[in-house]
């Protein structure tokens, strides 16, 4: 079996651009060996690798799950099935969060449902000197969040439990969170590879709810955690715009906003004290 033959086969079962990157991570090859020595023979040990990576992308599984990892503004980012795959959409999460930290010396950052940890270990590596917390209330989630700041040289102290439960009494100057907000039910959870990444990042599981539980969660309990005068920033769903801006004036903040993404959807609300 050579690469050219072995290329040929999977693109028969899924998209050209996954078969050649999962030929590339199972064989160790570049896009110029690719192309340059379609010819090079494929070991078995690789072969029966690409094979089962093959049938399981062909199934729906993600790319990165297969692999292993994901990049997340120019940072590869370890990912396995008990965190959400990195997504694009997040960094304007990222970039508003860097805006109100401008001007800050030493700014204590909160990141709530930390995940795999692109935002904390982001805004760790982005904004020299803050002091950096994210909480997360799955164990796996806070392993695979630590393992990727230690390799990414990321000072974030990492804190188990549900949403400010394990920080009595301490105050930020910034609160971010990209928590689950797809209704329980909603159809899109099947569909694009979310049936293989952990629900209970992707949805409240609140039965015929509108997916603002962990929201309002977050909302209400904020302000008991923030400075004066200090930032609630949250990424939502599409048409969660308005009623996270109601949320956030009923606790009273202050100036609610919220800013759409590249593609000009709803993407990230906040406010401030």
């Amino acid at each position: 079996m050579t690469l050219f033959e072995a290329l040929t086969a999977a693109r028969q079962k899924i998209d050209r651009l996954d078969a050649r990157l999962l030929l590339q991570y199972a064989t160790g090859c570049t896009h110029t060996d690719l192309l340059a020595r379609p010819e090079m023979p494929v070991i078995a040990p690789a072969w029966a690798q690409f094979a089962e990576w093959v049938e399981r992308r062909a199934a729906g599984e993600p790319l990165a799950y297969l692999v292993g990892e994901a990049e997340f503004r120019g940072r590869v980012f370890q990912v396995s099935p008990e965190v959400l795959i990195p997504r694009p959409e997040t960094e304007v999460l990222i970039e508003l969060a860097l805006e109100r930290l401008q001007g800050l010396e030493q700014p204590r950052i909160l990141d709530l449902g930390t995940g795999s940890g692109i935002v904390a270990i982001s805004l760790a590596l982005e904004c020299l000197g803050a002091q950096v917390i994210a909480v997360d209330l799955s164990a796996g989630a806070i392993s695979v969040a630590r393992n990727n700041a230690g390799r990414l040289g990321a000072r974030v102290d990492f804190r188990a439990g549900s949403w400010f439960d394990p920080l009595p009494g301490e105050r930020f100057d910034l609160i971010v969170s990209n928590p689950p907000y797809i209704a329980d039910g909603d159809p899109h959870l099947a569909l694009n590879g979310l049936p293989f990444e952990p629900q209970m990042a992707l949805t409240d599981q609140e039965a015929g709810g509108n997916g603002l539980a962990c929201i309002r969660a977050i909302v209400a309990g904020a302000a008991a955690h923030l400075n004066p005068g200090c930032w609630l920033l949250f990424e939502h769903g599409y048409d969660q715009g308005a009623a996270s801006r109601n949320l956030l004036a009923a606790a009273g903040f202050k100036a609610a906003f919220t800013h759409p993404d590249l593609a000009g959807i709803d993407r990230v609300s906040g406010a401030h004290l």
